[in-house]
């Protein structure tokens, strides 16, 4: 792609334009100085090639002047390469399979697809960024280690469902089980974002050990409770009567994720509706941005001789033209 390195050249374009439109108004538009016989019967008289040149003639000066004007811009064509240097996060995403993530406060879905649903939309924002997933209830396992390739995390969470493990909610053998996969991270900041429902019932692993452990490894912990307080509608697949739904207490235990927040430098949230849900990642989102440089190198190749070099022709075949082959007389 040709660009100009002194571009306002250009406006003098403007000489070699008005030069034609003065030079057909004078031959073609002004009115005769002096009255002359009607020439209408010679309207169909073969020219000579002299008189084809001399009409030629104003184009091929307008032409020069403009080649010569671009010429004066400089044109130039560019190749350059960019780099990019970046600083990104590692993000441990930890995820609540337990059956209380079945209730349904979360309209239009229930509680586990909306986040799955948020989440998503997370990881997409996060380009730059490794970010891993935990899954737990009453036991947890990682479904997808640290990775840059977000498209495949994504798959890897489009997979999370409820049972794949017994029910139960171990918020500390999550948060021990991503802080393993941390442990060799040499990112300069690294975080973890815990969602659940519930309150710690299952694993061998106190939420708080947990959190102290966390914070020594230098990891920040964003804890986020979800669902409404009170009494909320879980579905039960009946086989006899089909589905029914049956109320359930919701036991959200803020202490210890504000506690867990506090011990590791993070903060704690609660999600009563979807609308908050995407509201507090978005916000997470904009604390933990990552450093992101961008370096771009270009060499310039000129081509001005070029257009000099086709102006100087141009020039030269008008003057050939107007002092050899159709010399007219003054």
């Amino acid at each position: 792609m040709i660009k100009f390195a002194d571009p306002y050249w250009l406006v003098l374009l403007i000489f070699p334009i008005g030069y034609l439109v003065f030079y057909f108004y004078r031959r073609y538009l002004r009115p005769a100085a002096m009255a002359f016989s009607d020439l209408s019967l010679f309207s169909n008289a073969r020219q000579t090639i002299r008189c084809r040149f001399q009409k030629a003639r104003p184009w091929l000066s307008a032409a020069a002047i403009s080649i010569a004007i671009l010429a004066a811009a400089r044109p130039q064509t560019s190749f350059g390469q960019k780099q990019v240097f970046s600083e990104g996060i590692d993000i441990m995403l930890i995820l609540d399979t337990s059956g209380s993530m079945r209730a349904e406060d979360f309209k239009p879905y229930n509680r586990l697809a909306i986040a799955k649903e948020v989440i998503s939309k997370f990881i997409e924002g996060r380009q730059g960024d490794r970010i891993g997933l935990v899954v737990f209830s009453r036991q947890a396992f990682t479904q997808c280690p640290l990775t840059a390739d977000l498209n495949l995390l994504r798959r890897f969470l489009d997979m999370v469902d409820f049972g794949m493990v017994d029910d139960g909610t171990a918020i500390g053998l999550a948060l021990a089980t991503a802080a393993n996969r941390m442990i060799e991270s040499d990112a300069k900041s690294k975080v973890m974002i815990l969602l659940t429902d519930g309150a710690n019932n299952a694993g061998e692993i106190d939420p708080l050990t947990a959190a102290k452990a966390i914070s020594a490894l230098g990891i920040k912990v964003y804890t986020i409770g979800a669902g409404r307080e009170g009494l909320v509608d879980i579905p039960v697949d009946d086989p006899i009567f089909g589905r029914r739904y049956v109320k359930m207490q919701s036991d959200v235990d803020e202490k210890i994720l504000q506690k867990i927040a506090d011990i590791t430098g993070g903060r704690f949230y609660r999600a009563r509706d979807a609308q908050m849900l995407g509201q507090i990642y978005d916000q997470i989102s904009r604390l933990e941005k990552s450093k992101i440089e961008i370096k771009e190198y270009y060499e310039h190749e000129e081509h001005y001789e070029i257009f000099l070099i086709i102006s100087l022709a141009v020039f030269s075949l008008e003057f050939i033209i107007g002092n050899l082959v159709a010399r007219s007389i003054p």
